[in-house]
């Protein structure tokens, strides 16, 4: 079966079909995605079926759906298949393809918030931006979580347009709407502005090295966030002078 879908997590499409899909028997599973900038679009209506899925499985399968696993939604759908001819399946938390698909759900859980963590804007002008000057941030999510993210960034910077720019898609906010658009390239982003090297001598002046566990720091902020950071290009510089400086602070 070639269900086409709008964006690349698009869950609401998909579960849309579900029932229709499992009426359908042995059918497999295909998908074209569409253009990314339906990615608000409204979801589609539900195809008919006798499918009740039990209480916790939208939210299972809505970040499942956000995962880079391209048989991600096949997966979903032999799970759906199981729970119907297995009634008890769903209370087996040690079942296998359950476990899996959770370990997918967590994974695009972190990645939401390390979007949220990790993006860093740079101030741009825009003549077509209220104010005339448009926030920008370059990063590069392991998995399609664009939508998901989109939420914080509206509400914390409300009042400033800005843009999200990654190889997966785009997000635009305009003060008043969010829209999707295509991916774009690393060049595509920003140079480096004055506030951002305010911010480094700031980041440098406020670095504590009696603290620093480098490893503790790499597992809350991996390494291949690094190149969306700022900061993080004075982490070397600053791991090697630790030492000094913390016997400067002990007065060694």
């Amino acid at each position: 079966m070639d269900l086409p879908l709008r964006y690349p997590a698009d869950w609401d499409g998909f579960a849309a079909q579900l029932p229709a899909m499992l009426a359908g028997g042995d059918a497999g599973w295909t998908h074209d995605v569409g253009a990314q900038p339906a990615l608000f679009a409204d979801a589609p209506e539900a195809a008919p079926g006798t499918w009740q899925p039990p209480e916790g499985w939208a939210a299972l399968g809505r970040l499942v759906a956000m995962h880079a696993d391209d048989d991600r939604y096949a997966r979903l759908l032999a799970f759906a298949r199981r729970l119907q001819r297995e009634p008890g399946l769903w209370s087996d938390r040690l079942d296998v393809d359950r476990r899996h698909l959770q370990s997918l759900a967590r994974q695009v859980g972190r990645e939401i918030h390390k979007m949220h963590a990790f993006v860093r804007f740079r101030e741009v002008a825009d003549e077509q931006a209220a104010g005339g000057r448009r926030h920008v941030a370059w990063f590069e999510p392991l998995h399609h979580v664009l939508r998901a993210a989109a939420p914080f960034f509206v509400k914390r910077f409300a009042q400033h347009p800005w843009a999200i720019l990654t190889p997966r898609g785009c997000l635009h906010w305009d003060g008043q709407r969010l829209t999707g658009a295509g991916p774009a390239r690393r060049e595509d982003a920003p140079p480096e502005d004055a506030g951002e090297a305010l911010w480094l001598t700031y980041y440098r002046s406020i670095f504590n090295p009696a603290r620093l566990k480098i490893d503790a720091m790499k597992k809350e902020m991996p390494v291949r966030y690094w190149a969306h950071m700022p900061e993080t290009r004075l982490i070397s510089e600053l791991v090697r002078e630790a030492p000094r400086r913390e016997g400067r602070m002990r007065g060694v």
